[in-house]
């Protein structure tokens, strides 16, 4: 072979090379091309009320963009420390919302649930939060009639979804297995029979899997009305957190979920929850950062 010949050869193989890098770049760039929504964490996977800092600290270590935890705990800080304002500002970690319990079946009990729900949703807003997760009340699921109790919880979450957003925050359902929503046909009972204005919907993904429900079917079908969010993975079995495993370890379809939620008008921060026990094959920090990385991968951008 001549010397022009191998020069063109070789100028021929250097563009090859080039287009090829080019395109592995180019996949590279498309999987981990950044991505809109903020990704923040619950505080379950640090059990109990003396943890609440060190799950602050921990969370906002691994760049989190917020913190969630329970209305009570709020209450719980408010009365025996002055407030969680404070630990907040320290780790520089904003909270944006508040699991707050109620039973949605006993009508002796909405009065006393609804007057939770007004404290904690202030307890909420003066540190900054907005979305206020209802949680309903646990069940005795082998003996619960669903449709027995349809009517007034209904009538509950209407009535509690108005005074939320009365004082200026949101209220989203979130089943909850082992609770009064659980399954699939019961969250689409629900969700498509409340008033929507004041009433929003906050899927746990992990959660509905393990009630059998299919996640990616209800975050697509009520896309519009979701406004808060929790995602875990499930496994199932013994995980060391009730079936549950950090993100990208189970069978959960999350970067459907995720793009359907880029895609869509949700303007909230999506929560990264795993169950916490003292089963935990990790500590909570190992934890999160696992999620984080996977996450990270789908090109999701963290503080740190």
């Amino acid at each position: 072979m001549n010397h022009s010949a191998s020069s063109s050869r070789r100028d021929f193989l250097k563009v090859v090379g080039a287009c090829a890098l080019a395109a592995a770049s180019g996949a590279g760039f498309q999987k981990r091309a950044k991505r809109r929504l903020r990704i923040g964490h619950t505080g379950i996977t640090w059990p109990g009320k003396d943890t609440v800092e060190q799950a602050i600290k921990d969370i906002a270590g691994l760049g989190y963009h917020g913190f969630e935890t329970f209305g009570s705990t709020l209450e719980w800080w408010e009365n025996q420390k002055g407030g969680i304002g404070p630990v907040l500002e320290k780790y520089q970690l904003p909270l944006i919302s508040a699991y707050c319990g109620i039973d949605l079946i006993d009508p002796a009990k909405t009065e006393a649930g609804i007057e939770d729900m007004v404290k904690w949703t202030k307890l909420l807003k003066k540190y900054g939060g907005k979305a206020v997760v209802i949680g309903p009340g646990g069940v005795n699921r082998n003996s619960y009639n669903f449709r027995e109790h349809k009517e007034f919880i209904v009538k509950t979450l209407n009535k509690v979804g108005k005074v939320i957003s009365d004082l200026g925050a949101v209220g989203c359902v979130h089943q909850h297995t082992g609770t009064a929503i659980e399954s699939q046909e019961e969250v689409y009972a629900v969700m498509n029979e409340v008033n929507t204005d004041y009433v929003k919907f906050g899927p746990d993904i992990g959660q509905l899997a393990k009630g059998g429900a299919d996640p990616v079917k209800i975050v697509k079908d009520f896309l519009s009305i979701i406004k808060h969010v929790h995602i875990k993975d499930y496994k199932g079995g013994e995980t060391g957190y009730e079936g549950y495993v950090p993100i990208g370890q189970g069978v959960i379809d999350m970067p459907t979920i995720m793009d359907m939620l880029e895609k869509s008008d949700f303007a909230g921060v999506v929560m990264v929850e795993l169950d916490g026990t003292s089963r935990a094959p990790q500590p909570p920090l190992e934890a999160a950062r696992i999620s984080k990385a996977y996450l990270a991968g789908l090109g999701y951008e963290f503080k740190a």
